[in-house]
């Protein structure tokens, strides 16, 4: 800014004393002079012209019309996203049956339309867009939710995260179960937080209380989650984590577009049809 403004004063003394720069002989300056003359006044108009440019436009979108700064991010993100869902398009068509792996799956796991769900038992927003999904899978028998248990938050979900896959290997009804009560109760307290050596194990006891609950075999379950199945499904997800530039949850994929953030009910209910 400090800098425009030098510019823009020494464009304006240029602009008024630029001729005088020019050597010209006798009281009738030459053509050449007068040409001269005329490229400095050019020179100096340009130069006056860029600066209060550059002063006025900041001005202008922050504090005249902030709103074509928020419809240019707008605009931005729309197209970043277009190209990352024909990324998405592409790949969910050729590789469906390696992106499923062995994730448990909600509903009827033949279904026609196929709903990816990257989500984390610690993330409220996931709670949010569990809730709405479980409206749509109410009102329609022609989805399948595919979860993919993203373990961002570590000690906080590993345990839920690995407990849900390996419970897909006691049926996958029984995964749906936990999946629903980890969605729904609070596995672990803010007490629980206040000694982070303990809390993994906290964590992992408080899941398999709510495995019990959900009905069961918490032995083999416990087994089941040091196994190489959960290891190759957790691969899994980190794998396409990365191939989709996912570094947040919830995270949706439907169909062959993805939708990050917890949309609503509509919004699934549309990309859907």
């Amino acid at each position: 800014m400090t800098w425009t403004i030098l510019v823009l004063v020494l464009a304006f003394a240029l602009y008024l004393f630029g001729g005088m720069l020019i050597k010209t002989d006798g009281k009738k300056p030459a053509a050449g002079a007068k040409l001269a003359q005329q490229i400095v006044r050019v020179v100096a108009v340009i130069l006056m012209a860029g600066c209060v440019c550059r002063l006025w436009t900041p001005y202008y979108l922050t504090s005249v019309n902030p709103a074509i700064v928020q419809d240019m991010v707008v605009g931005m993100q729309e197209q970043q996203n277009a190209e990352k869902n024909k990324v998405i398009r592409k790949y969910v068509r050729n590789n469906l049956k390696e992106m499923i792996g062995e994730a448990p799956i909600w509903g009827n796991q033949d279904a026609q339309n196929t709903i990816f769900l990257f989500s984390d038992y610690s993330c409220p927003y996931c709670r949010r867009v569990h809730s709405e999904l479980a409206r749509v899978m109410a009102d329609r028998d022609d989805v399948r939710v595919v979860l993919k248990n993203f373990s961002i938050h570590g000690p906080l979900s590993d345990a839920p995260a690995k407990a849900v896959i390996a419970a897909k290997l006691q049926g996958h009804d029984k995964a749906a179960a936990l999946d629903q009560l980890l969605m729904d109760r609070e596995y672990y307290t803010q007490a629980d937080l206040k000694d982070q050596s303990k809390i993994a194990d906290k964590v992992h006891t408080n899941v398999m209380k709510l495995a019990k609950e959900a009905g069961l075999d918490t032995k083999k379950l416990e087994s089941d989650m040091k196994g190489a199945e959960v290891a190759r499904e957790m691969a899994n997800i980190r794998d396409l984590a990365s191939r989709f530039d996912i570094s947040g949850t919830p995270y949706l994929i439907i169909g062959d577009q993805a939708f990050p953030g917890a949309i609503p009910y509509a919004k699934i209910i549309e990309a859907l049809n």
